[in-house]
């Protein structure tokens, strides 16, 4: 009786998920998220960076009502700290209902209505809050957009708004990274926290040392959240930047600021 053949390497997933495949697993996530941008005649895209926590305006006030109802007669100091922190989230809300808008705008611009192409496609992190409002926006103006979501304990379960054929998962941080820059025309970043911070620091830094050497636009949305949370110009004081980096980034406050930028220094063929 012939032995039963041995399952081959490729197939192995006990293997595949071993330390010792990991070249194989990060080959895979550049190999496939290769095939398919070419399958599609995807090469442009804009991309959104901004905190996973914001709220569409409406959800953020109907939760503060919620609360403001729930302790109108509390007066405790874990009432106090959850109301302020609904009311921070009211606040913030504006940058979600910006990012939709802006990628709304974007989307149509960049639309050919005569053969349904789209020269650029807004591209997010795939899941909720910024990201979510980025290909929200661009369903609502009939476009498609991308996701390139990230496996993570919290926060990251896939928006709904992404095109489905360009929706991606990714296990590796950097990998994710370099499909955010490799074919991005221009970036957007929205309020948020140290992922945002990581991934505008990477790419200045990329800028900065010419180890991206072409045009790459870098529109810092919300200049008093951004001037509050990071100095700029205390670096240029201490010498530890030039003046010129500034150059490297546009801070901007409304999305028709931010896409007139944009206009300014990408083209649309219509």
């Amino acid at each position: 009786m012939a032995k039963k053949r041995p399952v081959k390497a490729y197939k192995n997933l006990k293997f595949l998920n071993s330390r010792e495949a990991r070249p194989i697993r990060i080959l895979a996530e550049f190999s496939e998220p290769y095939h398919r941008f070419r399958q599609y005649e995807i090469d442009s895209t804009i991309v959104f960076f901004g905190s996973a926590r914001m709220k569409p305006k409406a959800q953020a006030k109907k939760h503060l009502k919620t609360l403001v109802e729930k302790y109108q007669n509390d007066f405790s100091q874990s009432a106090r700290n959850e109301l302020a922190a609904a009311r921070l989230q009211v606040r913030l809300s504006k940058y979600y209902e910006d990012a939709k808008e802006l990628s709304t705008l974007i989307t149509k611009w960049s639309m050919n209505e005569q053969n349904e192409d789209q020269q650029y496609y807004v591209c997010s992190g795939g899941g909720p809050g910024i990201m979510e409002a980025a290909n929200k926006g661009a369903k609502q103006a009939g476009g498609k957009s991308i996701g390139l979501n990230i496996s993570i304990p919290h926060e990251q379960a896939p928006n709904p708004y992404i095109t489905e054929e360009f929706s991606f998962e990714f296990h590796y941080f950097f990998m994710r990274k370099y499909w955010f820059v490799y074919m991005a025309k221009a970036l957007v970043i929205f309020p948020g926290g140290f992922g945002t911070l990581d991934e505008l620091m990477e790419v200045l830094t990329l800028l900065q040392t010419k180890k991206i050497n072409r045009k790459l636009p870098i529109i810092v949305f919300g200049q008093d959240y951004w001037q509050e949370v990071i100095d700029i110009n205390a670096m240029v004081k201490w010498g530890t930047i030039a003046k010129e980096d500034l150059q490297l980034m546009r801070f901007v406050n409304s999305p028709q600021e931010a896409f007139a930028y944009l206009q300014e220094n990408l083209s649309v063929d219509k």
